[in-house]
């Protein structure tokens, strides 16, 4: 008996002891796991910091060190860096107008692809569609140049009858094009999130589908709508390669939708290669207004998602 129980009592302490060893390892997982996502999460950060730091860094050294105006850089209409005059006026003015006019045309038609493929189409078809514009999503920006170029830019020089149809409107285009991906599928997104409790409480009152869908629908997922707009935004302000082959990059004011026009990304993707000293600081400078619209963009949204 004696015997039986010190064999009992062994076993039952090698099973403690294999248990408190298996939680250890996994505590130890954990606690590996955990400082490994940590240091991601610090990397993302330390990276975003140091790209902000480095251009704020480059951008602003001009204005504080070398004396020249904020106000004659932003108000001014003349690049010329041989002669030291840096006016990005003209470019502010470019980007602003093609965003605006992309927004306009993208905006509802991607509003619209997603209520259709979320609401209307039969499941059939929005199989089809869905992947579709996931492709069309993963197409590089120099392709859109090229089709741009190559399409709607001779389409455009042969209705206006210009010289050359590389223009404002070439742009806005082309930059409408690219934006549909993301906005159709961060609202598709946005408009499946919403309960189906809304949708069945406006039919059940009387709403008709269309009615249901304006009124109810749209407006529960405008959050997510509006998150989609904003980053349609961000790729029309921050695309470059497709711009360049579309725009003409003339850097000037523009005084009409068919003419010859260089947007912030285009000057800064032109002329940095080359540049160097004051001239490759002040696309610096380019950059950090680049960055001051994104910003301002996104703050934009936080307050409009808040509903402030």
């Amino acid at each position: 008996m004696l015997a039986n129980a010190k064999k009992s009592s062994s076993i039952s302490i090698k099973k403690d002891l294999d248990n408190n060893s298996k939680y250890k390892n996994k505590y130890f997982m954990e606690k590996l796991s955990k400082n490994i996502f940590f240091m991601s999460a610090l990397m993302a950060v330390i990276s975003l910091f140091l790209i902000i730091g480095f251009v704020f860094y480059k951008g602003l050294t001009p204005f504080f060190s070398k004396g020249f105006s904020m106000v004659d850089f932003l108000t001014g209409v003349e690049w010329l860096p041989g002669s030291e005059k840096f006016g990005i006026a003209p470019m502010i003015i470019a980007s602003i107008i093609a965003t605006l006019g992309a927004l306009l045309i993208g905006v509802p038609v991607g509003i619209f692809t997603a209520v259709f493929i979320a609401e209307v189409a039969p499941k059939k078809v929005s199989k089809i569609m869905s992947p579709l514009i996931e492709l069309l999503a993963g197409i590089p920006s120099v392709l859109y140049g090229v089709f741009g170029l190559s399409f709607i830019v001779p389409l455009i020089q042969n209705i206006f009858n210009l010289p050359k149809g590389q223009s404002l409107l070439a742009v806005i285009i082309v930059l409408a094009i690219m934006m549909l991906p993301t906005i159709i599928s961060v609202s598709e997104t946005a408009i499946k999130a919403v309960p189906k409790s809304y949708k069945e409480g406006s039919l059940a009152l009387g709403a008709s589908k269309i009615e249901t869908i304006f009124k109810v629908i749209i407006p529960s997922a405008k959050s997510g709508i509006l998150a989609g707009i904003v980053l349609g935004i961000g790729r029309a302000l921050g695309e470059t390669m497709a711009v360049i082959l579309v725009a003409g990059n003339s850097p000037v004011i523009p005084t009409s939708i068919t003419d010859s026009v260089r947007p912030l990304t285009t000057n800064i993707a032109l002329e940095m290669g080359y540049a160097f000293g004051t001239h490759q600081e002040m696309l610096f400078a380019t950059g950090v207004v680049l960055f001051s619209f994104i910003l301002a963009l996104n703050l934009l949204l936080n307050k409009l998602s808040k509903g402030e």
